[in-house]
């Protein structure tokens, strides 16, 4: 229980720091809130490895999508950009700080995929309405870009889960394997 309100209190913060250090321009804030709060989940991790694995296919995949958003102008940022057309590392940071919870604190969304699926389509589009009211994100066409950002997270959220759930499996398969190996050297 104290690893889960340890796992939602950081993964609040960083979202908080994120988004309010963009708006204010200061990106470097959010980001330095989510590594933080990607080592303490690491450290806490039952096997690093995989949550590292994690973290890193939420970075690609987050880096990918928000870049596509990007591209077609459906969003913009102010801060934070490195390269034209391609999405900030403040809101790649965000998607790093949002897989650490899926194995603990949303670890909830395994029950159902379509469960997954309706709560990405209304989590995602009220997080990023919430990021441009904070002035962190501007849309183009605000229905637009929330009704993609919404079938978007519908679609990828459950990659997520699904990922995380593998991902996890794996770990728990290859405790047993070292188990059963370290049992019978005994």
């Amino acid at each position: 229980m104290k690893s889960l309100i340890i796992n939602l209190t950081l993964f609040k913060a960083g979202w908080i720091a994120c988004v309010f250090g963009a708006a204010a321009g200061l990106p470097e804030v959010g980001a330095a809130a989510v590594a933080v709060a990607a080592g303490v989940h690491l450290w806490l991790a039952r096997d690093a490895r995989s949550e590292g694995l994690l973290l890193a296919l939420a970075a690609a995949l987050g880096l990918s999508w928000e870049s596509a958003l990007v591209a077609t102008g459906v969003v913009s940022y102010d801060v934070g950009v490195l390269l034209p057309g391609i999405a900030p590392y403040w809101i790649v940071a965000m998607w790093i700080l949002f897989a650490t919870t899926l194995n603990s604190g949303m670890r909830w969304l395994r029950k159902s995929l379509v469960l997954a699926s309706v709560a990405g389509a209304i989590g995602g589009p009220m997080s990023f309405l919430a990021g441009q009211k904070a002035g962190a994100v501007t849309f183009s066409d605000p229905v637009l870009a929330l009704s993609l950002i919404g079938a978007g997270w519908a679609a990828l959220l459950p990659i997520m889960v699904r990922s995380a759930a593998w991902l996890d499996e794996m770990d728990s398969t290859l405790a047993f394997a070292r188990a059963q190996t370290q049992g019978e050297e005994a």
